[in-house]
Parts: C-alpha cells; structure tokens; sequence
C-alpha cells in the first residue's frame, strides 16, 4: 500500500483503498468476537444496551474523529450504526446464555 503522496495514478490509490478496507473488515470482526464475550458478562437487557456506556463512546469517538482532522458527525454516524448492528448481536447472544 502506497501513501496517498506516493500514488501516481487512480489505481494507486484504489489498491490502497482496498487494503485500507480490507483491515477495516478485519478489525470489524475482531469486534465483533469481543462483542460476543461482552454479552456472557451481561445480566439483562438494560446492561447489554447501556445507554450510559453508549452516550460516553459516541462522544469519545467524536473526540477521536476532532482530534484527527474528521468530520464528528460522520465518523459518530458509522460508529451508530456499527454499535446499533452490534447491540442486535448481543442481543441474540445474551438471550442464548
């Protein structure tokens, strides 16, 4: 993967999107087995949406996006998404144990 400097055409920076993605998808997943570990520590319904724990990541990962020269409102969208996909999980997976 080149830096966006080095890139000398479009295909330089579209193999470099899509090794960036790739360890995005990577990550995601390492999460997500996390995810499923968080939900053998849960005690109900309220414990695995935590409103509280939620409010406190969204603003954290605004912070983050500032901190980095992002737009907060984007990066807060995808984490909402991503959280709102992963409480669903853990919810299933709560309800099992």
């Amino acid at each position: 993967m080149k830096l966006p400097e080095d890139c000398e055409g479009i295909e330089d920076v579209r193999q470099s999107i899509d090794a960036l993605d790739k360890e995005i998808v990577h990550l995601i997943g390492r999460r997500a087995r996390y995810v499923e570990r968080a939900a053998r520590f849960k005690t109900g319904e309220q414990s695995v949406r935590a409103p509280e724990r939620q409010r406190a990541m969204l603003s954290e990962r605004r912070r983050w996006a500032e901190e980095d020269g992002l737009d907060p409102e984007v990066i807060e969208a995808i984490y909402r998404t991503l959280v709102s996909y992963f409480i669903d999980r853990e919810m299933r997976q709560w309800r099992k144990t």
